[in-house]
C-alpha cells in the first residue's frame, strides 16, 4: 500500500492581545494536513471524508482562493507564479486546513507548504480569510533552514478592533510530528497580538475522524461562534471599532472583495 502523507493535527490555539487592552483565550481544535495529490484517493478510501461532495468532513476546491484555474493546486501555483516564484521545481503541495463539517466551513487561516521532488521545502503560503469571506494570500520565504518567515503589511481587514496599518509576522516551521506556528500582529517593533498554533500529528483514518467529530463537535461553526463571542467581549471592554469601509486603500491584494470595497482589486 502506498504511504499516505496526509494526516490530522490535534491542536491548541492561543490568542493573546496586548494592546490596547489585554485579552487572552485558548481552545482546542483539529486541522487536516492534506497532500493535494492525495485528495481523490482519500475521498475514495475514507467513508467520512470526500472531495467536492457532501460528507461528515469534506474538502471543496472552491473554498480556497481561485485565480480561475481548475483546482486548488493549480490556483496555488498561479498565486506563487504571480508572486514571482519559480514553480518549475514544485512537486508536492500540502495544505493545513479546516475541512467542511456537515457542509459548513470557515478557515480564518490555512497554510500551504510546497516541496520539491526530494521533499525539500520551497515555499509557504498563508491564506487568510475574514468574516466577510474575503481572502488574501501571504507568501513566506525560507529562513536559514528553520522553516519560513514573513513580516509584511497586513492591508487586510481581520479585526474591527485594530486599524489596518499593522504588520503580520508569520513564523511557519514545516509541520512534522509536531506543529508549532506563530502569527503576531506588530506595529513597528511592538507586538500587539500574539497567536500560536501548536499540535501533534496523528494518522488520518475514519476512526480518527470520528474521534475528532466527537471531541470537537461542529468545529467550523464553533470557530465562527468564538470569533463573534470574543468580539463581543472586546466591545464590552470599550475598544474602538474601525469600520471596514473607512480605508479601502489599505485593503489590497485580496480576493472575493466585499461590496463595501468592491472597487479594490487583487
Amino acid at each position: 500500500m502506498v504511504e499516505i502523507k496526509s494526516a490530522i493535527y490535534e491542536c491548541e490555539v492561543m490568542h493573546h492581545r496586548l494592546s490596547p487592552k489585554v485579552h487572552h483565550f485558548e481552545y482546542r481544535l483539529f486541522y487536516l494536513w492534506l497532500d493535494l495529490d492525495e485528495l481523490d484517493s482519500l475521498s475514495h478510501q475514507l467513508k467520512l471524508f470526500k472531495r467536492n461532495r457532501a460528507s461528515l468532513f469534506s474538502f471543496f476546491d472552491t473554498d480556497h482562493i481561485s485565480l480561475g484555474q481548475k483546482d486548488v493546486r493549480a490556483n496555488l501555483l498561479a498565486i506563487l507564479e504571480k508572486d514571482g516564484k519559480d514553480i518549475s521545481t514544485v512537486h508536492r503541495i500540502r495544505l493545513l486546513t479546516f475541512p467542511r463539517v456537515l457542509g459548513y466551513v470557515f478557515n480564518p487561516v490555512c497554510f500551504y507548504y510546497c516541496f520539491d521532488a526530494d521533499d525539500r521545502p520551497l515555499y509557504a503560503v498563508a491564506e487568510v480569510t475574514n468574516t466577510f469571506h474575503e481572502q488574501k494570500p501571504y507568501v513566506a520565504d525560507q529562513q536559514d533552514g528553520q522553516g519560513f518567515r514573513l513580516i509584511t503589511p497586513k492591508h487586510f481587514y481581520v479585526s474591527p478592533f485594530f486599524d489596518l496599518e499593522l504588520n503580520f509576522d508569520f513564523k511557519l516551521p514545516v509541520p512534522n510530528e509536531k506543529l508549532n506556528i506563530h502569527i503576531d500582529d506588530r506595529r513597528g517593533d511592538e507586538r500587539v497580538i500574539l497567536t500560536a498554533l501548536k499540535g501533534k500529528r496523528r494518522e488520518l483514518t475514519d476512526s480518527a475522524l470520528l474521534s475528532c467529530a466527537v471531541r470537537y463537535p461542529l468545529l467550523t461553526l464553533r470557530v465562527m461562534f468564538l470569533i463573534h463571542w470574543h468580539a463581543l467581549r472586546l466591545w464590552i471592554k470599550g475598544l474602538k471599532v474601525y469600520r471596514k469601509a473607512a480605508c479601502p486603500e489599505l485593503q489590497t491584494g485580496l480576493y472575493r472583495p466585499h461590496q463595501s470595497i468592491a472597487s479594490v482589486k487583487p
